[in-house]
């Protein structure tokens, strides 16, 4: 194997500058580096990242912790859009990706901190983490490796966070259906252990009172972002509520299982309940009837989480924010209130 030796030796330079020639610094002449960078090239020389590791203290490896991954999700697939955002930037910027997954019970036997010491990355992005989970706190307060949060409003010098406005795109989910007339506008929520739950309710919630109408928590949900979670909130939505005549939910997800209930029960979507769903997933175009949703962009969220926090590893100075745009996407699961 070729090494930084072989090519001081036949450059007639010494080691120090090939080392500095390869690693992109600015003191060492335009003309050396070129014939330096020719003669690596003519030898096949391919950087040894452990020996590079030592040297730098970095490994150029960031870690990549997915909570609660399960086969369920395969069908909306924002875990893996996400992935595939984060893997792109960091291939393109010459860093490495190490996958982990882990729930709160695995948090509570392993920290943050010997997580990352063990798999010897250089900082992470977590997703899918819930606001009571061990690393959450960890992140915040106890620990000094760098990590950008997705879609979990926190940040410090050490914590960075990408999202989106879920205010604003559940309000415009609410206000496309307050536009067709629609009074009586249930939820179907996720859980009150997520942050985008909490910033969608709100969303919804203004939409109702800047139309005059007075919010109802009797009409909020929580699906806990389950297609079998949404089932259920429709089912009891179509038994109980009978003034109901359209829903919002927080992910599209649950709306494949509250058109389920709907067709268990008779009644069609948009015909008998419209129903505005979250995240537009690759399948919502194809539903029958196809999905009138809030289309957030996972796979940018994946790749500004990457982008960030190797800004952040690089010691750039940067926001620690990134709140990315939402946008309604109208199809046929919407039509004006009958009533």
């Amino acid at each position: 194997m070729t090494t930084i030796k072989d090519i001081a030796k036949a450059a007639g330079v010494s080691v120090t500058t090939v080392s500095r020639a390869l690693n992109g610094y600015y003191d060492v002449n335009e003309k050396t580096r070129q014939k330096i960078q020719a003669i690596a090239e003519k030898l096949s020389y391919r950087p040894n990242a452990v020996a590079r590791s030592l040297v730098t203290k970095k490994t150029r490896t960031i870690g990549v912790i997915l909570s609660e991954i399960n086969r369920e999700g395969a069908k909306d697939s924002l875990a893996f859009e996400t992935l595939c955002g984060i893997n792109d930037r960091a291939t393109e910027l010459d860093y490495d990706i190490l996958l982990f997954s882990t729930s709160s019970k695995k948090q509570q036997s392993k920290s943050y901190a010997d997580l990352c010491k063990e798999r010897n990355v250089d900082g992470a992005i977590l997703s899918g983490l819930r606001l009571h989970d061990p690393y959450l706190e960890e992140v915040v307060h106890d620990t000094d490796f760098p990590c950008v949060l997705i879609d979990i409003p926190l940040e410090s010098r050490e914590v960075g966070h990408v999202t989106t406005d879920n205010v604003k795109g559940a309000a415009a989910a609410v206000g496309h259906l307050i536009g067709l007339g629609h009074r009586r506008i249930a939820m179907i929520n996720g859980h009150d252990e997520a942050a985008v739950s909490r910033d969608r309710l709100e969303g919804y919630r203004r939409a109702l009172e800047g139309a005059g109408i007075p919010f109802d928590p009797q009409l909020v949900y929580n699906g806990g972002f389950r297609e079998e979670g949404g089932f259920e909130a429709m089912y009891e939505i179509g038994y109980n509520r009978k003034d109901v005549t359209a829903v919002f939910s927080a992910s599209d997800l649950m709306v494949l299982g509250a058109l389920r209930a709907l067709e268990r029960m008779g009644r069609k979507a948009p015909e008998q309940m419209s129903i505005v769903g979250y995240d537009d997933i690759a399948i919502a175009a194809h539903c029958s009837p196809p999905l009138t949703t809030i289309r957030q962009d996972r796979y940018e969220m994946g790749y500004q989480s990457a982008q960030l926090l190797i800004d952040m590893l690089e010691q750039r100075e940067v926001g620690r924010k990134i709140v990315l745009h939402s946008e309604l996407i109208v199809r046929k699961s919407t039509a004006p209130c009958k009533e």
